[in-house]
C-alpha cells in the first residue's frame, strides 16, 4: 500500500479520524501495548500525522495516568490531529465501536448458548482463558512495574490488604497506600523531560475538563435515588477512574462492582474470556456486562457501560495535555505513580486467585488447561484469540465426554 503523506498537527477532519481509526479498531488485537505498535506504524509511520517524539510524549501521558492507555492515546492523537475535541471523539468512537458491537451480539447470545450442556462447556472453557490472560498479565506487570524490592514489596502490602478486607473499597485503599509509599520508596529513578508538551493551548477547557472527572467521581461515592440507571453508571465511571494501567487491571475493580449484583460470576468470567477474542480496547468488556446486567440490561445499559468507563480516562487526557510539561517534571508525581502502579501489580495478583482461580479450577484438569493456555501465551506467543478458540473448544470436548 502505498504511503500516506499528510497535512500537520490540527489540519485533520473529524471523518477521516473515525475512518482511520476504525480500521484498527476492526484489526487490533494483542492488549494496549499490541494496541500502541499498531498506532505507531499507523500515525507515524504510514500517516505521518505526528513525529517520533510527539508520540512518545502522548503514550507517556497515557501510561502516566489512570485509564484504557491504548484508548487514551488514540483520543490525544484525535484531538491532535483536528485541534479539537470532534477529533478526539471520532478516534475513540472509530476504535471503541467494533469490540462494542462484538461483544453486545455475543452477550445477546449468551444465555442461550449456556442453557446447554455443550454450552456451559463452552463457558467453562472461557473461564479458564481467563486464568491464562490474568496470570500472563500478572507476570508481564509484575516485571514492567514492580521490578526491584520497595515496588516488589508494595505490591505484596496491596496483595494483603485485598486479601485481608475483602471488599470494594479495599482496592481503592490499596492504590492510595501504594501512591503514599511510592512517595517513599520510589525517588531514585531520574525524571525525564526532553520536549515541549504536544498540545499546549486551551487551559480553561482543560481545567473544566479536570474539574468534570473531579466532581462525577466524588459523586460516584455518595448514595443515589433508587436509580438503577444511575447506579450502574456510577459504578463504571469510578471503575474507569481508578484504574491504573489499563487492560486486564479492570478485572478486580469491575468484578468488585458488577458481582453478584448485577451480574453472576459465571457471566463475568466468561465475558471475559470472549473480550480476549475480539478486536479494539479490552474497556468494552463493559458492554458485555451492561448488556446482562438483571434487571435492566438490554442495549441502553450496554451504551451506558461502555461511555462510563471511558469518560473519566478521556476527561482526564483532556484536561491534562496542556499541563502535561509541568505535571511530568515533578518527581513526586512520578514517584507516586510508580507506587500506585506498583500496587495495581498487587491488586491483580489478587484477583487471579479470588475470584479467577476459584471459580474456574476445579480439578487437576482445568488446572492443565488452564496451564496449556498460559504456556501458549508466555512461551509460544500464541494470539489471544487461537488461546481463546482452543480452550472454549477443549470445554465443550469435555463437556460431550462428560469428563
Amino acid at each position: 500500500m502505498a504511503e500516506i503523506v499528510a497535512a500537520g498537527p490540527g489540519e485533520g477532519d473529524p471523518r477521516e479520524v473515525f475512518v482511520a481509526f476504525l480500521g484498527l479498531g476492526l484489526t487490533c488485537f494483542g492488549g494496549p501495548v499490541a494496541h500502541i505498535g499498531y498506532f505507531r506504524d499507523e500515525f507515524v509511520g504510514r500517516r505521518r500525522w505526528l513525529d517520533e517524539a510527539a508520540f512518545g510524549d502522548l503514550v507517556a501521558i497515557c501510561q502516566f495516568l489512570p485509564g484504557p492507555a491504548s484508548s487514551q492515546l488514540g483520543f490525544a492523537i484525535g484531538l491532535r490531529r483536528c485541534d479539537g475535541l470532534a477529533g478526539g471523539l471520532a478516534a475513540w468512537l472509530g476504535f471503541t465501536l467494533p469490540s462494542a458491537v462484538l461483544l453486545v451480539a455475543l452477550a445477546a447470545g449468551a444465555g442461550t448458548i449456556a442453557a446447554s450442556a455443550l454450552g456451559a462447556g463452552i463457558v467453562h472453557g472461557l473461564k479458564l482463558v481467563a486464568v491464562a490472560v490474568v496470570a500472563q498479565a500478572v507476570l508481564g506487570m509484575a516485571r514492567a512495574l514492580a521490578p526491584d524490592r520497595p515496588r516488589a514489596a508494595i505490591a505484596l502490602a496491596a496483595v494483603a490488604i485485598v486479601a485481608f478486607a475483602a471488599n470494594a473499597a479495599a482496592q481503592i485503599v490499596a492504590i492510595a497506600a501504594g501512591a503514599l509509599l511510592g512517595l517513599w520508596l520510589c525517588r531514585k529513578r531520574p525524571v525525564h523531560a526532553d520536549h515541549e508538551a504536544p498540545i499546549a493551548k486551551g487551559h480553561r477547557t482543560a481545567v473544566f475538563s479536570l474539574a468534570l472527572f473531579a466532581v462525577l467521581l466524588a459523586l460516584t461515592f455518595v448514595p443515589l435515588p433508587h436509580d438503577e440507571a444511575l447506579a450502574l453508571f456510577a459504578a463504571f465511571y469510578r471503575t474507569g477512574a481508578l484504574v491504573f494501567g489499563g487492560g486486564h487491571v479492570v478485572l478486580p475493580l469491575l468484578q468488585s462492582a458488577v458481582v453478584p449484583h448485577w451480574v453472576s460470576s459465571a457471566d463475568f468470567l466468561a465475558g471475559y474470556g470472549v473480550a480476549q477474542a475480539v478486536p479494539g480496547p479490552l474497556f468494552t468488556f463493559a458492554a458485555w456486562l451492561g448488556f446482562l446486567a438483571r434487571p435492566f440490561g438490554g442495549l441502553a445499559a450496554a451504551a451506558v457501560a461502555v461511555v462510563a468507563i471511558f469518560l473519566p480516562g478521556l476527561l482526564l487526557v483532556f484536561g491534562v495535555l496542556p499541563f502535561w510539561d509541568r505535571l511530568r517534571n515533578r518527581s513526586g508525581a512520578q514517584a507516586a505513580m510508580r507506587g500506585a502502579n506498583a500496587a495495581v501489580v498487587g491488586i491483580l495478583a489478587a484477583a487471579l486467585y479470588d475470584p479467577v482461580w476459584t471459580s474456574s479450577v476445579g480439578d487437576a484438569r482445568d488446572f492443565a488447561l488452564a496451564l496449556a493456555g498460559f504456556l501458549a501465551l508466555i512461551v509460544w506467543r500464541s494470539p489471544p484469540w487461537l488461546v481463546v478458540v482452543a480452550l472454549a473448544a477443549a470445554g465443550a470436548v469435555r463437556a460431550a465426554l462428560g469428563a
